[in-house]
């Protein structure tokens, strides 16, 4: 069974119809509600102490419904919040470096071309994040996509689990059954929804 791995970001987190802004905390409520397998909290810009509340409340919120909450890029946060998992980027703490802090925290990695897959496998990282599999808006700057079969390449070659990211919707996940990777991570198909926790749900549905 392939999880949706929700990724909740403020900056994402709006009303399609209204434009208004919402709680991410209730957004992260939804999703799992819906079904999420783990939850990820992205955030660009806000001061060290409100990004801890907020990494903390959705820890809390994850943690009840016995869903692992993973925070990105900031290993120290990841520690204070309560996190089960740190997420690094290419341009992040090294995983060597990452594990002599937090010995505890399972990590997980970025990678976009088949280099970084490779070095990110000797590394002992937990989780492989691949991607983008399709063509996103979530980042300024994108990587180059990388499509469906080299992802499968990629999924069937590694021991660790693979997460496959980048412009994954519930049209686009049938596409990803049968290749080899335990979830996908979605940002704005859930956070932009509706109903964040129907579109997780039908995420789910499309997998299965």
């Amino acid at each position: 069974m392939i999880g949706v791995y929700v990724i909740v970001d403020p900056s994402a987190c709006v009303e399609p119809t209204s434009g208004r802004a919402r709680d991410p905390r209730v957004v992260c409520e939804q999703a799992i509600r819906g079904g999420a397998s783990r939850i990820q909290l992205r955030v660009k810009g806000l001061d060290d102490r409100a990004h801890l509340a907020l990494a903390r409340d959705l820890a809390r919120i994850a943690s009840a419904a016995d869903v692992p909450f993973v925070l990105n890029d900031r290993v120290d946060l990841a520690l204070l919040a309560g996190a089960s998992e740190v997420h690094l980027g290419q341009t992040d703490l090294e995983p060597s470096d990452a594990r002599r802090l937090a010995p505890t925290l399972a990590i997980g990695r970025s990678t976009h071309d088949l280099e970084q897959v490779a070095r990110a496998r000797v590394e002992g990282v937990d989780r492989i994040a691949f991607g983008p599999i399709f063509p996103t808006r979530s980042k300024e700057r994108p990587d180059p996509v990388v499509g469906v079969e080299r992802l499968t390449q990629v999924a069937r070659g590694l021991e660790q689990p693979v997460v496959a990211i980048g412009g994954i919707d519930v049209a686009r996940a049938p596409l990803l059954r049968g290749t080899g990777i335990a979830e996908i991570a979605v940002i704005s198909a859930v956070c932009g929804a509706a109903d964040p926790a129907a579109a997780t749900a039908a995420l789910v549905e499309a997998l299965a």
